[in-house]
């Protein structure tokens, strides 16, 4: 979206109706010019209303992030972060890995309000639009190299529940190796968010980590179309879901505390509190391998380095790759 549409789109993020006159006399532009500005708005997932005699209105209010208010949400911690918001980005993730190249610090953070080619593990799409997700990456420095890194995305995904606990959400678990799933009324457990993890460095280090987080807050039909699996979002698991620059604020300080705790002892101190949330222990699971093979068996919970750990026809195996199905 170019720059006129965003600055539209602030004008109308009260959910209030706004006529074109109006809006082109509040940015010096033609009524024209407005309707051209909104005209393609739907292909970013903005549900925008238009009724003839009352101008325009976004069918959902949005309450744009910002900067300034999630550091004071942050307190006394705000100091370990440098933050950004994006209006716009293809990817959070791929945005970082270079700026970590080029020598941004540990604590950069990205945040985008609208991601255009956000991605997931292996390969996927993370489809999300205008202010009902909240989609961010954080660089991390490591003093450690790559090969000490292992269950990293499952520490990360203990920080997420202890940040989602703070807003009373309820039914929320994890899934091997890095997806954040709830259960929501009688439609079974559905993805709530993910986790993508790229690293730079050397086996021995140091490292620098890119960890991408993205969380549905909520979901309009046109985006549930989209997604190809079972979603969940924080307004069906929250009573009162929190706003998303309150809910960024919250994850940070959780991430700051996991991830001090895994740099000087690994994910060994997490893994019992990985497994107390682990939505398939001791389910029967399918194990599909990066080669197309299936393994059978019983999930078991994780080793102290995060792998799955399968009861299997042949005894308890150990995997660190891999996507988990449960067996009907």
């Amino acid at each position: 979206m170019n720059t006129r549409t965003w600055q539209l789109l602030r004008l109308l993020a009260d959910g209030a109706f706004h006529s074109g006159e109006s809006l082109g006399r509040e940015l010096g532009v033609s009524r024209a010019t407005v309707c051209n500005a909104l005209a393609d708005v739907a292909d970013y997932g903005v549900v925008l209303q238009r009724i003839r005699g009352r101008g325009y209105r976004l069918a959902q209010a949005w309450r744009c992030l910002d900067a300034v208010e999630i550091n004071h949400a942050l307190g006394g911690a705000a100091s370990r972060f440098q933050l950004e918001v994006l209006q716009q980005a293809a990817s959070s993730n791929t945005e970082l890995l270079r700026r970590a190249a080029l020598g941004a610090p540990g604590g950069s953070v990205l945040v985008v309000e609208l991601q255009t080619a956000g991605r997931g593990r292996i390969g996927r799409v993370w489809y999300s639009g205008l202010g009902n997700a909240l989609t961010f990456s954080l660089l991390w420095r490591f003093d450690c190299g790559l090969n000490a890194l292992s269950g990293l995305s499952l520490a990360v995904g203990v920080a997420i529940v202890r940040a989602l606990n703070q807003f009373n959400a309820t039914g929320v678990g994890l899934k091997w190796p890095n997806d954040i799933l709830a259960r929501h009324g009688d439609a079974g457990r559905g993805k709530l968010g993910g986790v993508l993890i790229e690293a730079q460095g050397d086996m021995y280090g140091p490292s620098a980590v890119v960890i991408g987080i993205g969380l549905n807050c909520s979901l309009p039909m046109k985006l549930s179309r989209a997604i190809t699996q079972p979603a969940a979002a924080l307004d069906q698991v929250c009573v009162m879901p929190p706003d998303r620059n309150t809910l960024l604020a919250a994850l940070l300080q959780e991430l700051a505390g996991v991830l001090d705790e895994f740099a000087c002892s690994g994910f060994a101190v997490l893994r019992a509190e990985w497994e107390c949330h682990h939505a398939q222990q001791d389910f029967s699971v399918e194990l599909q391998m990066p080669d197309g093979s299936r393994i059978g068996g019983i999930a078991r919970g994780v080793s102290e380095t995060g792998e799955l750990c399968l009861e299997t026809a042949q005894g308890m195996r150990q995997f660190n790759s891999g996507e988990v199905g449960e067996r009907q």
